[in-house]
């Protein structure tokens, strides 16, 4: 029995509660989220993620589930994450579909924090509830375009048509998913006013990161008729392409929880707390940037113990000779031209394709295919004999190092080697992070630092401890097939860019 009085004692004045009034019942319903039209995803890393129904719908109204559902979102629960660091790190199972649902919750918790801030810049910024399911649809759909093994696909095969997963990403919401995409009427949290309309071409633009400084001005770099973003569209655009994005941030959190580095990497909650926007964009509170460092400093030692693994490198070499002697046999050719057919090119359509290669009647593809079974075995080919590490800060020169092309160094290193061993197969293998935007690159002027004495915003590279990270750093590994030589590698490593430094003098 439900009283209202006081606590332990029946009410001897007043009403129980289910005498209220019909206009109070109505005022309380009107003011409760409306379940019915909600469903829910249980996440490991975020708890619930909430997202609109296929039910009790207006008429024309598409659900987000109508989205999550769709089979160009459903092919991602077969790609992989992780491209190839699931070989290494066995719990890193976790899928691209996984991610989209945790960047699209991401979406709804950072325009809950900078709404507000974004209207007093820009006050002719559309609704709320607009913006949100604007940024929360392009967090869904930010990797639509993956192909197998992600980002590796990339590099050897999209490359080659000069695409990206980004662009061909926009050209599948532009085409396939833009009615659906105008059929979405509200969120969990909102809904968009009548005379609102998504539009399919600002997903788009939030989704590709910016190649020039007038990308970020105005210039679509997707592929897409040439818009004119407003400024407001702008801004959003360094939640997808800054320093600190609901992308990196769920991804950091997801796959060191997933690989097992680390259950909680980086304070989330204190990043979008002390984050809001101001005139000059997206600026974050003094008080958080140790937070900010943190993130950066994780995001970093992820790509250097988890990315990069040595094992890890060591597959995508492997791979990458794979996909050379294969890219006739794996894709009829430009995707943007065979949509059907890449919708059902996943890790998973690949690697059963590949696997049934070996016994092929045709010649060039059982031979390949060969190749390939051993790659499933994990029959890793190639060592790392040695690996040296060059960090660099704002103003150095990273493209005149020596590590700055693979080639340059493997001709430069077997000078250095013996001439019983100087043609022995080898691999150099650089891999790069970039720790932080130079201040001249494209999507540098995405983030600022508001100083609580002055009450303004600044460049956030005026902070002592962010000036200190570096702007980025290389890996540079040699490969060989066995470690017989190793030791002979590392010392002509040595002559070739210098040993590591020496010790400090006394244990402090």
């Amino acid at each position: 029995m439900l009283w209202h009085g006081n606590a332990g004692s029946p009410a001897t004045s007043g009403t129980v509660l289910g005498e209220i009034s019909n206009t109070q019942f109505q005022h309380v319903i009107a003011t409760m989220r409306d379940l019915q039209r909600e469903s829910l995803s249980h996440d490991p890393v975020h708890g619930y993620i909430p997202f609109t129904a296929d039910r009790l719908l207006d008429p024309g109204e598409v659900a987000e589930r109508t989205l999550v559902d769709h089979p160009w979102l459903q092919r991602l629960r077969q790609i992989h994450q992780l491209q190839t660091a699931w070989w290494v790190f066995p719990s890193a199972e976790h899928t691209r579909f996984q991610h989209v649902l945790g960047v699209m919750h991401l979406g709804s918790r950072a325009v809950a924090a900078l709404y507000d801030s974004l209207r007093e810049v820009c006050p002719d910024v559309p609704s709320r509830g607009y913006v949100e399911s604007l940024v929360r649809l392009a967090g869904l759909l930010h990797d639509v375009g993956h192909g197998p093994f992600g980002h590796f696909f990339d590099d050897q095969y999209l490359a080659d048509y000069g695409l990206t997963h980004e662009t061909l990403g926009s050209a599948i919401i532009r085409g396939p998913l833009a009615e659906l995409i105008r059929g979405i009427r509200r969120n969990p949290n909102g809904r968009l006013e009548p005379h609102e309309t998504l539009d399919p071409e600002q997903i788009a633009f939030l989704i590709t990161r910016p190649k020039a400084a007038t990308d970020a001005a105005g210039e679509n770099a997707s592929g897409g008729e040439t818009i004119e973003p407003p400024r407001w569209l702008r801004l959003l655009q360094s939640l997808f392409s800054g320093i600190y994005t609901i992308d990196n941030m769920d991804f950091v959190l997801r796959d060191a929880y997933m690989s097992g580095y680390s259950s909680r990497a980086f304070d989330l909650d204190r990043l979008l707390n002390y984050s809001f926007f101001t005139e000059q964009g997206l600026t974050i509170h003094q008080r958080a940037v140790d937070a900010l460092i943190r993130f950066v400093g994780v995001r970093a030692e992820l790509f250097r113990s988890v990315y990069f693994h040595r094992t890890v490198r060591a597959i995508d070499l492997s791979l990458k000779d794979l996909f050379r002697a294969s890219k006739q046999f794996l894709f009829p050719g430009n995707p943007l031209e065979h949509l059907n057919a890449y919708q059902r090119f996943t890790d998973w359509s690949m690697l059963i394709d590949v696997a049934a290669w070996h016994a092929s009647a045709e010649e060039g593809k059982r031979a390949v295919g060969e190749a390939w079974q051993r790659f499933l075995r994990r029959e890793v080919r190639w060592k790392m004999a040695c690996q040296r590490h060059l960090v660099f800060a704002a103003g150095e020169g990273e493209r005149a190092s020596v590590f700055s092309d693979a080639d340059f160094v493997e001709q430069a290193l077997r000078k250095q080697l013996p001439a019983a061993i100087e043609s022995t197969p080898l691999r150099i293998d650089i891999a790069r992070h970039v720790h932080r935007p130079d201040t001249r690159g494209p999507a540098a002027g995405l983030n600022f630092l508001y100083d609580p004495t002055s009450k303004q915003g600044r460049p956030l590279s005026t902070d002592l401890l962010y000036r200190q990270l570096p702007i980025s750093h290389r890996i540079c590994r040699i490969y060989a097939e066995s470690l017989d030589h190793a030791a002979t590698l590392s010392a002509a490593l040595d002559r070739l860019i210098g040993p590591g430094g020496g010790d400090d003098l006394t244990n402090m």
